[in-house]
C-alpha cells in the first residue's frame, strides 16, 4: 500500500540523505508519486525506495555475491557435486567478511541453491550430486555484505550438452534480456513479466507462476513480487530507486511444480522436463537501470 509519508519543507535537506534540498532532489518526484495514486495506479511504499547510500551498499554486496558466481565458473565440472559448490561459496564468503542470505533462511539449511536439470529452484548441496557431462545446473547464490542483500544466478552447462538444453538455457537469458530491456522508470513492472513470458512462450517453453523475483536491498525478500506471466500496463509503478531482481524459471515443459514432501524445498517440473534459470539484480534509475549483481 502506498505510504505518503511525511515530507521535509521545500528548503529542508531531502529525505533520501542526499544533502540537497528537497525541492533539487525528491519533491518533484513525491508530487508525481502522489499524483499517479491520486489517479488510481498501484503505488508502493516510499520506504522502498533505495538511497544513493544504500545502492553504495549494495554493490559491495553484490561485488562478493558475482565474485563467488565467477569462481564457480572457473571450477565447476564434471565430476565436481554440488555440496564441493556450498564449500566453494563457504570459503570465498568468509574471506569477503560476507555470509550467506540463504543459509538458515526460513530453515534453508545451505549457502547456495543448486538445481540441476529438472530441478526448477532450491535445489540443495549434495555429495552425491556428481554433475555429469550433458548436465545444466543453476546456482543461485544470494549474499548479505554490510547489512545489505544482493542476488542472482547463472546457468552452467557441463561439458557438451544436448541442442535441446542449450537452446532452454539461451532462451531463458534471452527473455532476462527481454525483461531489462521492458524497464523504465514511471512504467510498470507488468511490463517486465509479459516481456519476458513473451520470448519463453514464442519459443514454444512455460514459465512457473508460482515463484518469481523479489524486492531486495535492505531485506532478502522485499516487496513487490515479480511475477513472468503478467500483463503489460498492469501492476506496481517503477519508482526510480526501486530495487529488485528478475528471475525466471522456464520449463521445456509445461509450468507445473512439485515440491519435495520430504524437505519442502526442492522444486521440480512436474512433468520431468528440464528447467532454466538466469537471475539478475537491478535498480530502476531516472533513465532507466542500472544491473548491480548479474
Amino acid at each position: 500500500m502506498y505510504d505518503k509519508l511525511p515530507v521535509p519543507g521545500r528548503n529542508d535537506p531531502c529525505w533520501c540523505g542526499s544533502g540537497r534540498k528537497y525541492k533539487k532532489c525528491h519533491a518533484a518526484e513525491d508530487d508525481r508519486l502522489d499524483q499517479l495514486y491520486h489517479d488510481g495506479e498501484e503505488v508502493l511504499p516510499r520506504s522502498l525506495i533505495k538511497t544513493a547510500k544504500d545502492i553504495e551498499g549494495i554493490k559491495a554486496s553484490a561485488a562478493v555475491n558475482m565474485g563467488v558466481l565467477d569462481l564457480v565458473g572457473e571450477r565447476i565440472c564434471a565430476g565436481t557435486t554440488t555440496m564441493d559448490i556450498n564449500e566453494w561459496v563457504e570459503e570465498y564468503l568468509g574471506a569477503h567478511d560476507a555470509v550467506s542470505a540463504d543459509l538458515n533462511f526460513e530453515g534453508y539449511p545451505y549457502s547456495v541453491c543448486t538445481s540441476i536439470n529438472d530441478v526448477v529452484c532450491h535445489g540443495f548441496p549434495n555429495k552425491e550430486d556428481v554433475l555429469k557431462d550433458g548436465d545444466i545446473i543453476n546456482v543461485d547464490m544470494s549474499t548479505i555484505k554490510g547489512g545489505y542483500f544482493s542476488d542472482s544466478s547463472r546457468m552452467f552447462c557441463i561439458g557438451e550438452v544436448s541442442p535441446e538444453r542449450k537452446r532452454l538455457v539461451d532462451v531463458c537469458h534471452d527473455s532476462v534480456k527481454a525483461g531489462l530491456a521492458a524497464v523504465k522508470p514511471w512504467g510498470h513492472l507488468g511490463d517486465v513479466g509479459a516481456a519476458v513470458n513473451k520470448v519463453c512462450q514464442d519459443a514454444g517453453y512455460s514459465v512457473v507462476e508460482e515463484y518469481g523475483g523479489h524486492g531486495i536491498g535492505v531485506e532478502f525478500h522485499e516487496d513487490p513480487f515479480v511475477g513472468f506471466t503478467t500483463e503489460a500496463g498492469t501492476g506496481p509503478i517503477l519508482m526510480p530507486g526501486m530495487c529488485f531482481t528478475i528471475e525466471p524459471m522456464v520449463n521445456a515443459g509445461k509450468h507445473d511444480i512439485t515440491i519435495d514432501r520430504e524437505n519442502g524445498w526442492i522444486v521440480r517440473t512436474a512433468d520431468g522436463s528440464d528447467s532454466a534459470q538466469w537471475e539478475v539484480q537491478l535498480v530502476v534509475t531516472d533513465t532507466g537501470y542500472e544491473l548491480l549483481s548479474w
